[in-house]
């Protein structure tokens, strides 16, 4: 809960203990409270801003300054309430103000970890086109390949701009968003609309901090059916340290992408057979080609923007999350432009001829990858297509480890800890979907193996936490080519 809120719950309680416990007589001490109250009432409303979750607060907050200022009118002096309907009600109205207290703190206004480089980020977003691509996934046979892409940056924030919100700031481009969302929850859309208050760390469209060599890039794409927004605490971690990160929406492939002339896409895509897969993975994969495309135009000056001569081709690398990771192993192993890439917790959708992958790799799988491995090994069927996969993709690990890349495993994590979907409430663990640990210990941990492994492949520097285990971390573990 903010701070406002936490105080405004507790003088809701205080209003209570005056009327139940102070004596009628005690004018000043209930003047005092209610004065307190109203003021810290208006101040969180004006300041934090309304949300739905402490409805039942401010009702309650209202009403219980309005029965102690009148407490000493003739009308409420002759009002007689028996002992146990006053229990009741007070009863009643505990158990409310605890239902509504606890839905503000298990669906939290959030804000991204704070940064803990040297560096402050910036955020600037881009629309491009694909003129030479069809877009596959829609029935408009005239529609283009669109995708919208997110550029984070050091910066000085010379200008002293205010923290970027997470979510659009455009009031329709955030009611067209949440809507997205709940259509496809079936949920009504006022339960997202206290996401309209979360904050990054990122400043929007400030200058590039000036550098005497280019930054090194790295290109992330998302899982299947999420989005970009789920990733910003990575890009922001990666470009505080000297980073610039490019975020990528893969359009039809998210909850919502949203457009600068207002349109917003939703998921559209299919994908029921390993053909299906392989097709998407084209797409995502040619999607990642394209950008790197626009990033060689941003460098260049053939697209205008303040990037010029800013981004470092040399040393470009590529990660993502679920079927984002399995993008970035496939464009690692196919564009040469790419130096090296993490995949977080994808299975991969193309394995044929990818295993003389001979570029720095990392997989991290979350914690159920040691246990899935045994039962792998122990029930598999060679003659099931989907087994046949799984080995293939097996001895591609096995590989990369052999080449000096890396396989490892979180314990305590499950598939959405490599996402930035763990902050937004810790019901979210009771879906299974997010493990056991601290959420912002799982998002600490991977941030720092995937900040070591670029360092030491894009930079050069650094590379300790990839080497082997750590007592900092010990809940990473390596995996050998003998276990695979």
């Amino acid at each position: 809960m903010r701070l406002f809120e936490i105080l405004l719950v507790l003088c809701c309680f205080a209003l209570l203990v005056d009327l139940l416990f102070i004596k009628r007589s005690a004018k000043k001490t209930g003047l005092v409270l209610c004065i307190g109250s109203g003021v810290i009432f208006v101040v969180q409303l004006l300041v934090e801003g309304y949300r739905w979750q402490l409805l039942l607060v401010y009702i309650m907050t209202a009403l219980f300054i309005l029965i102690v200022l009148f407490r000493h009118s003739k009308k409420m002096a002759n009002l007689k309430i028996g002992k146990l309907l006053k229990y009741c009600l007070s009863s009643l109205i505990v158990i409310l103000l605890v239902v509504s207290s606890g839905l503000s703190v298990y669906l939290p206004v959030f804000n991204l970890p704070k940064l803990d480089g040297p560096e402050k980020v910036g955020t600037q977003t881009f629309h491009f086109t694909d003129q030479n691509r069809d877009e596959v996934l829609t029935e408009d046979q005239s529609d283009k390949r669109e995708l919208m892409v997110q550029v984070w940056y050091p910066t000085e924030n010379s200008n002293n701009n205010k923290r970027e919100s997470l979510f659009p700031k455009d009031k329709e481009m955030f009611k067209k968003y949440i809507q997205t969302y709940s259509n496809s929850l079936n949920l009504p859309d006022f339960v997202f609309n206290y996401w309209k208050y979360s904050k990054t760390n990122s400043y929007e469209n400030v200058e590039i901090l000036p550098s005497t060599s280019p930054y090194p890039v790295v290109l992330l794409s998302h899982g299947m059916g999420t989005s970009r927004v789920l990733h910003a605490s990575q890009a922001e971690n990666l470009a505080t340290h000297g980073f610039i990160v490019v975020t990528i929406d893969h359009t039809y492939s998210t909850f919502a992408t949203i457009f600068p002339d207002g349109r917003v896409t939703d998921y559209k895509t299919k994908m029921t057979t390993v053909e299906d897969r392989r097709e998407i993975g084209g797409i995502w994969t040619q999607d990642v080609e394209f950008v790197i495309n626009q990033i060689e135009k941003l460098n260049s000056g053939a697209i205008e923007s303040q990037f010029k001569g800013k981004m470092d081709l040399n040393n470009i690398g590529v990660m993502g999350h679920s079927f984002g990771g399995a993008t970035a192993f496939n464009t690692t192993y196919l564009d040469h432009r790419i130096k090296a890439g993490v995949n977080m917790d994808g299975s991969l959708f193309e394995v044929e001829n990818r295993d003389d992958i001979n570029k720095p790799f990392m997989f991290i799988r979350s914690g159920s990858f040691k246990d899935w491995l045994v039962d792998f090994k122990k029930d598999k069927n060679p003659d099931n297509e989907i087994t046949k996969q799984l080995s293939d993709e097996l001895h591609i690990m096995k590989n990369v480890i052999n080449q000096g890349g890396s396989v490892i495993y979180i314990e305590g994590t499950q598939h959405f800890n490599f996402t930035d979907l763990q902050f937004y409430s810790e019901l979210i663990k009771l879906t299974g979907i997010t493990g056991d640990i601290n959420g912002k210990r799982g998002s600490s941990i991977v941030n720092q193996y995937v900040l070591d492994f670029f360092n030491k492949q894009l930079k050069g520097t650094g590379g300790n936490l990839i080497q082997g285990p750590n007592d900092m971390y010990p809940e990473v573990k390596f995996i050998d080519p003998g276990d695979l």
